[in-house]
C-alpha cells in the first residue's frame, strides 16, 4: 500500500527540498505539507500519515509542541528536522530517534527514510512511543539556548561557539555570522536564530541584524528615533526604527 508522508516546515524552500527528495521514492503515494505547527496537528489528525518529517524550530507552535498536542502514543513514525547541532540533537541521539540536519543532504535523507520504513514494517510503534516520550522529558530539562552553531562549508562542518559571535546578518534563508575576522554562512532564518540565542546575551536590532550585547561599545540616537550601533571592533550597524525600544531599554542602567 502506498505510503502517505507529511512534511512540516515553516520555510517554503525547506519544504520544497524535502518534497523533491520524498517524491523520488516509489513507495510513497501521497505527500502532504504543513507550514506551521497548527497545520501539522490538523494534517496528522485528518490524514493519519505513515511518516512525518517534522521541523523542530517553528514560530508559535514548534515541532515538540506538535508532539505534545497529538500525544507521543498517537504520533506517526517521526523523523525530526533541525537547523541546530546542539542540545536538541543530543536529545534525539540519547533517545535513539532519527533526525535530519539542515541543509538536508540526499544521502542522509535516504538513510532516514529507509529507517522510518523499516520501523513501519516491524511495527515498532510501542518502542517509538517510549523514545518520543523520553525525548520530550530530555528536552524539557535541557539548556534552552544554543552554545554553538554547526555550519556546513566545503564538504565539512565547522562549529562556531556562540560566545565568539559578534553579530549576524540575515540574507533570505541564510545568516552571515561574524566572529572576529571570520565570516560563516549558516543555513537558517533570522527568526530561527533569534529564538535559539540567549536574549540576555543577544539582541535583534533590525529585521536582518542580531548583535552580541557584550560587543556593543556605544549607541548614537538618530533624528527619527533610530539608533546607530558601534561595536568594540569599530563595526557600525544601523538599527531599525521598530527595534528602538529594545536599545533604549539597553541604554538604561536599571537603577
Amino acid at each position: 500500500m502506498p505510503l502517505t508522508v507529511l512534511i512540516v516546515d515553516d520555510e517554503p524552500l525547506a519544504r520544497e527540498g524535502l518534497r523533491a527528495l520524498v517524491s523520488r521514492d516509489p513507495e510513497v503515494g501521497t505527500i502532504r505539507e504543513a507550514m506551521d505547527g497548527r497545520g501539522a496537528v490538523a494534517a496528522i489528525r485528518e490524514c493519519n500519515p505513515d511518516i512525518v518529517f517534522l521541523d523542530v524550530q517553528m514560530p508559535e507552535m514548534d515541532g515538540l509542541a506538535v508532539v505534545r498536542t497529538i500525544g507521543a502514543e498517537y504520533m506517526p513514525t517521526l523523523v525530526f528536522v533541525t537547523a541546530h547541532d546542539d542540545y536538541a540533537i543530543q536529545a534525539f541521539e540519547m533517545n535513539a530517534l532519527d533526525y535530519l540536519l539542515k541543509p538536508v543532504m540526499e544521502e542522509r535523507f535516504v538513510k532516514a527514510l529507509a529507517k522510518a520504513k523499516d520501523r513501519l514494517r516491524s511495527k515498532g510503534a510501542a518502542t517509538s512511543d517510549l523514545q518520543i516520550a523520553g525525548l520530550l522529558e530530555t528536552i524539557a530539562s535541557a539548556q534552552a539556548y544554543l552554545r554553538r552553531l554547526a555550519v556546513r562549508s566545503a564538504g565539512k562542518t565547522v562549529f562556531v561557539d556562540v560566545d565568539e559571535l559578534d553579530w549576524a546578518q540575515g540574507a533570505e534563508n541564510y545568516v552571515e555570522l561574524h566572529a572576529g575576522r571570520v565570516k560563516h554562512l549558516l543555513h537558517a532564518t533570522m527568526n530561527t536564530l533569534e529564538r535559539s540565542l540567549d536574549p540576555e546575551k543577544f539582541l535583534r536590532i533590525h529585521r536582518s541584524i542580531i548583535v552580541n550585547i557584550g560587543r556593543i561599545k556605544d549607541l548614537q540616537p538618530g533624528v527619527h528615533g533610530e539608533y546607530s550601533v558601534t561595536l568594540r571592533d569599530g563595526t557600525r550597524l544601523q538599527a531599525g526604527r521598530t527595534y528602538s525600544g529594545r536599545l533604549r531599554a539597553l541604554a538604561n542602567n536599571g537603577f
